[in-house]
């Protein structure tokens, strides 16, 4: 299902009180919102979270408006949503929010009561980069991209068929996706997987693109990591296992300070761990497609990655 808050933002900026007016829109759809405050912002409790909505409020966001006027988001998103879920052959229900966030994640996922939900930020999507709202400036057309990498990530955390640790951590916390719970708990072999799923949903939904837009690198970053692909391999192997939230920032984090990606010598490109997420599921991809891959536990990927060794080296 698509809930498509934008609308009722913008009603928001036009009250004559937009603070009290945000504050009433929080309080309505509390669930997802402070969800994604807690997952991708900061606590709405927390000092620092009324400075972030008065910014937010007071941002110029005639960018936003021109793409509401250019291009049909909704359109785009149902369809993306939709493609998503046929290739994935889902059997849990994700709901896609279309939303205006506060300047955080461009995407991302959430579960709330055991429900799967992907959502996107518009404002990251209009094509210009505005430093008042800290809007990317990602083309619209990436949209689909976005959409079923986050559905994807749904799928595996809330599917009944999904074998994946994240799948079981998420019910052990009651139904609920928590980033800095699940980082700390899960393998980082388990965190790299669930970003290289969630590529390659991307690319199965949304062919065509760069092969660097997949990642949500650019072309430079992506030549670089290719060239360190040896490098990247070596120095993650040790750490596959081992749980902790810095080894989720060190690898699949952005605005992470190069002396926390100083590896091996050497300082690991931001957000590495989604090319690397790639190559630990791109066995098992081959043999069984996206959809069973998704949901595959670790160990079936890593038997797959043995017999890809074994048929190389026969």
């Amino acid at each position: 299902m698509l809930v498509n808050l934008v609308p009722e933002f913008l009603s928001v900026l036009a009250a004559p009180d937009p603070v009290a007016a945000y504050h009433r829109y929080l309080d309505r759809h509390q669930p997802i919102l402070a969800s994604y405050w807690h997952n991708y912002v900061v606590d709405l409790d927390s000092p620092p979270a009324e400075r972030v909505i008065l910014d937010a409020l007071r941002a110029d966001r005639a960018d936003l408006q021109r793409l509401l006027d250019d291009v049909d988001a909704v359109a785009i998103a149902e369809d993306a949503l939709r493609r998503s879920l046929e290739t994935l052959e889902a059997d849990c229900p994700v709901d896609l929010y279309l939303m205006v966030g506060v300047g955080a994640a461009n995407a991302g996922e959430l579960v709330v009561g055991g429900r799967g939900i992907a959502f996107v930020c518009l404002e990251h999507f209009t094509g210009r980069a505005n430093p008042q709202t800290y809007g990317m400036g990602l083309a619209p057309h990436l949209l689909p991209l976005w959409i079923a990498h986050e559905v994807a990530h749904a799928v595996r955390y809330t599917a009944p068929t999904s074998r994946a640790d994240l799948r079981r951590l998420v019910a052990d916390l009651g139904g609920q996706y928590d980033y800095w719970e699940t980082g700390s708990r899960a393998s980082l072999r388990e965190l790299l997987v669930n970003e290289g799923v969630a590529v390659a949903t991307s690319q199965a939904v949304a062919p065509g693109f760069e092969p660097w837009e997949y990642f949500g690198y650019n072309r430079r970053q992506y030549r670089r990591i290719r060239e360190l692909d040896a490098f990247l391999r070596r120095v993650a192997a040790p750490e596959l296992e081992v749980t902790g939230l810095g080894l989720r920032l060190r690898f699949l984090s952005g605005g992470m300070s190069p002396s926390a990606r100083l590896v091996g010598g050497k300082v690991l490109p931001e957000r590495s761990g989604y090319y690397l997420g790639l190559r630990l599921v791109e066995s098992y991809l081959a043999e069984h497609g996206v959809a069973s891959t998704v949901r595959a536990a670790t160990r079936e990927l890593q038997q797959a990655d043995q017999r890809a060794l074994g048929s190389q080296t026969a």
